[in-house]
């Protein structure tokens, strides 16, 4: 029991979530543990309020997020795509590349 404590503790600026959709894998979730800068991305901030509609305030554990495990992937990608693409064009480091396509 201890160890599993251990697994399910995370660190501080961090913030476990459960992605997944109710009728994918029998209603299965993959947990995440994500930085706590995403909840001020715009994207997350619309998963966060589809969350709120859809599970509301008051859940236990986990935040749990209502979309497909790849959706998710691809948003997290997306996110850190973009804060490494600022702190490359902040310092000014040559060969930094911008995508703007998505």
């Amino acid at each position: 029991m201890v160890q599993e404590e251990k697994k399910m503790k995370v660190k501080k600026g961090w913030l476990a979530v459960r992605v997944g959709l109710d009728e994918e894998d029998g209603g299965g979730f993959q947990r995440f543990v994500i930085p706590i800068s995403f909840l001020y991305h715009p994207q997350f901030i619309k998963l966060l309020e589809k969350a709120q509609e859809v599970y509301g305030y008051h859940t236990t554990g986990p935040l749990r997020l209502p979309c497909s495990v790849d959706d998710f992937l691809h948003l997290r990608w997306r996110i850190e795509r973009e804060n490494y693409n600022h702190h490359q064009q902040h310092h000014h480091l040559p060969g930094s590349l911008s995508f703007h396509s998505c």
